[in-house]
């Protein structure tokens, strides 16, 4: 007789805990593997306007034929630019310090490595630079550098405020 208590006791104990694991696999969106559940459909995707009024910039005619040669004359200028970009923080390379950079500086390698290249000058009113010069970000600066000597053939102070 105990033995038969004991059996009823367990099999009662594994039918409510089958029954209690289904409710709330319910409950919970479940069904997966067991293949039990049907779920509602998830909302639709909404249509979205996107942003009024906004022209996307794009790259101006001949952005990228750069002059292959070089007036040296026309270039070496220091000028101050007409207006300020918000673009980020600077970090200039480990070890160096703080100074303003002028036609004529040569300018270390590490201020003018691939995080420093300013690829899209053309967003910031910078000329098209001749072949074999890039323009690098230096502080809030930009110069206008020889990618084989480091010789800064222009700056405009004050791009990025």
């Amino acid at each position: 007789m105990r033995s038969l208590m004991i059996g009823l006791t367990l099999g009662t104990a594994l039918v409510l805990a089958g029954q209690a694991a289904v409710a709330q696999e319910h409950e919970h969106g479940g069904g997966g593997e067991h293949g039990g559940g049907t779920h509602p459909a998830p909302h639709p995707p909404e249509q979205h306007a996107g942003p009024t009024h906004y022209q996307r910039v794009t790259e101006p005619k001949g952005w990228n034929s750069r002059p292959a040669e070089v007036d040296r004359g026309a270039y070496q200028h220091n000028f101050q630019a007409a207006r300020s970009y918000k673009i980020g923080p600077y970090h200039r390379p480990p070890g160096w310090a703080a100074r303003r950079w002028g036609y004529g500086d040569i300018l270390p390698r590490a201020y003018w490595a691939a995080p420093y290249l300013l690829a899209d000058y053309w967003l910031f009113a910078l000329e098209v630079p001749p072949a074999g010069y890039e323009w690098v970000r230096v502080g809030a600066d930009a110069l206008l550098v020889s990618i084989a000597t480091g010789e800064v053939l222009q700056a405009e102070y004050g791009v990025f405020g």
